[in-house]
């Protein structure tokens, strides 16, 4: 039985609620060889309008990665409440002060000592393309009441809710 798909905007809704619940994703780049490096990431909360907001610093690997080959992969996952998300872009290095000011936590000293006068201090953003969530809200009982149900009756498995977001207008990024 094929599952009932969400409105774009339903879908849009449910991915923001879930990484606003995530603060940390594992951001994955491409090197200038073309292997895939990860690393985490704290993202910014803010209401998703199509783009997401990292700080870094100007001069780390990361830039570099992103200035040769803008395309990342963002995955978010909290296995306590089994949600997961997956998030491919176009990611840009930002050079702007008043950006980063809007978008500032004291936290971020930790990393930033000299707070937003650091010298170093940039912004990377993320415009999402596409997107993919599996959600199960469920309890740990209600899921293996299902596991144990499709065994038996030889219907697979359907833990909850699976999205695909296609953001991707296919315009190029600004430089």
């Amino acid at each position: 039985m094929a599952r009932k798909k969400k409105d774009t905007q339903d879908v849009t809704e449910h991915f923001d609620d879930l990484i606003k619940d995530i603060k940390v994703a594992m951001m994955t780049t491409v090197e200038a060889d073309g292997s895939l490096r990860s690393r985490p990431m704290w993202t910014h909360a803010r209401d998703f309008d199509g783009e997401l907001w990292f700080f870094t610093r100007e001069h780390s690997p990361k830039v570099d990665e992103v200035t040769h080959d803008h395309h990342v992969n963002l995955a978010y996952s909290d296995p306590t409440r089994d949600r997961y998300v997956s998030v491919s872009g176009r990611c840009r290095l930002v050079l702007d002060k008043e950006k980063a000011r809007a978008l500032w936590n004291p936290t971020l000293k930790a990393w930033f000592p000299d707070g937003l006068d650091d010298p170093e201090l940039a912004l990377l953003c993320v415009r999402v393309e596409k997107a993919e969530y599996w959600d199960t809200p469920s309890s740990r009982m209600v899921q293996l009441t299902g596991m144990v149900k499709a065994a038996f009756t030889g219907q697979p498995y359907a833990p909850g809710d699976h999205q695909k977001l296609d953001l991707d207008d296919s315009a190029p990024l600004p430089h």
